[in-house]
């Protein structure tokens, strides 16, 4: 299997699984909270959902290392529980996750968070993809996942995986081309 870590990712989780103790606990924790954190924002969540969902992924990080069979697979891993913790979240609460309205922003609201141009164009980017080819761009570009990994996770061919952000891509291209953002 190959290893789905950068080395030093792979060092910070190879020292919390032999040794676990507050310290490499700490290092885990400061090397992946902010990529879980990402990855619940850009589903939706606000800040405060974000950080308390975070917070619950790597208290069940702490609490299951143990059933973690490949340490190289432990961003897969990571957000395979991040996810189970979303849908339980959205279970348990019986409502779905707050989204921005892009089209009510006023221009006030870009004065106040210079950020929200790019996350506007970024969703409508998204908007001109199916439901199939966002879910794997997200993973791909976003989540920072590799072809491996996705294909791990959305249990599919890697090959098949390639194939879907190469169209994504492609499709992007051709939609934005004459766009100057």
């Amino acid at each position: 299997m190959p290893d789905l870590l950068q080395q030093t990712d792979r060092e910070v989780v190879e020292r919390f699984l032999s040794e676990t103790c507050e310290d490499s606990f700490r290092c885990l924790f400061d090397a992946f909270a902010p990529r879980v954190r990402c990855y619940f924002r850009l589903r939706g969540c606000d800040s405060g959902l974000s950080e308390e969902l975070t917070q619950d992924v790597m208290m069940s990080v702490y609490r299951h290392r143990r059933s973690l069979r490949e340490p190289s697979c432990f961003p897969t891993w990571l957000f395979k529980i991040a996810r189970n913790t979303l849908l339980a979240h959205l279970r348990s609460s019986a409502r779905k996750v707050a989204t921005v309205d892009l089209e009510t922003l006023t221009a006030s609201a870009l004065r106040h968070d210079p950020d929200l141009l790019s996350k506007q164009c970024f969703r409508e980017w998204m908007r001109s993809l199916s439901p199939t080819e966002q879910r794997v761009m997200r993973l791909r570009f976003v989540d920072d996942l590799e072809y491996h990994e996705i294909a791990s996770l959305l249990k599919a061919p890697v090959g098949t995986i390639q194939w879907r952000v190469f169209q994504a891509k492609r499709k992007l291209a051709a939609r934005f081309s004459g766009s100057s953002q």
